[in-house]
């Protein structure tokens, strides 16, 4: 059995708070921190002009105002350089008459992917790579995904889990499985024989 080596830097996980970070992007220079305040999707692609990236993003600047009607930023990245990122949206709107609204961060050194743990300490480029860090308005990490580069994201289950970590954040109640806004909630466990005996799934209305 090949053992773990103890130098190499853990990937993040669900309570770390994300690595701040300032890089070029198609809309200017932007820093991670600037975002305090608001939820965040951090989402890498592994290249740009590639069909599923393309459907991703088709898909993610239809569905941008949804995102932001949730105070939701979208912030996407690849190791692609700032120039193919202004190519490839020019031709996605070009193509598909879709505009895409949120910017896209160049990381040719791959000094961001490395720091989120988005690439092998060995990887020459990016393209097994389809992350996704769900952070929140105080820049904590509360929810991440990963996808192989031959199966797209679910722009749709995005937004659910956005909506879900904003509805439990507070801690006063859970969201249950399949769960969309205005469905029940779950009600955190009471101790045991304190709240009958459905103490460990008890629900109430969220309306």
């Amino acid at each position: 059995m090949e053992m773990i080596d103890a130098n190499m830097p853990r990937s993040l996980r669900i309570g770390d708070a994300a690595p701040n970070f300032t890089a070029r992007t198609t809309q200017g220079e932007i820093a991670l921190d600037q975002y305090r305040g608001r939820w965040v999707v951090f989402f890498s692609h592994p290249a740009d002009f590639t069909p599923v990236c393309t459907s991703e993003f088709v898909a993610l600047a239809k569905a941008a105002p949804r995102f932001g009607e949730l105070d939701c930023a979208l912030l996407g990245l690849s190791v692609d350089s700032l120039y193919s990122h202004v190519a490839w949206l020019r031709a996605i709107k070009d193509v598909f008459g879709v505009e895409v609204p949120f910017p896209v961060i160049e990381d040719p050194s791959m000094a961001v992917g490395y720091a989120y743990g988005m690439l092998d300490e060995q990887a020459g480029d990016a393209s097994t790579v389809r992350a996704t860090y769900f952070i929140d308005p105080e820049g904590i990490i509360r929810a991440l995904s990963w996808y192989p580069m031959n199966v797209g994201r679910s722009v749709d289950e995005m937004l659910r889990t956005v909506r879900a970590l904003r509805r439990s954040a507070d801690g006063e109640a859970y969201t249950p499985a399949d769960w969309q806004p205005g469905d029940d909630v779950l009600l955190p466990p009471a101790l045991p024989g304190h709240a009958g005996a459905d103490w460990f799934h008890q629900t109430k209305a969220d309306r």
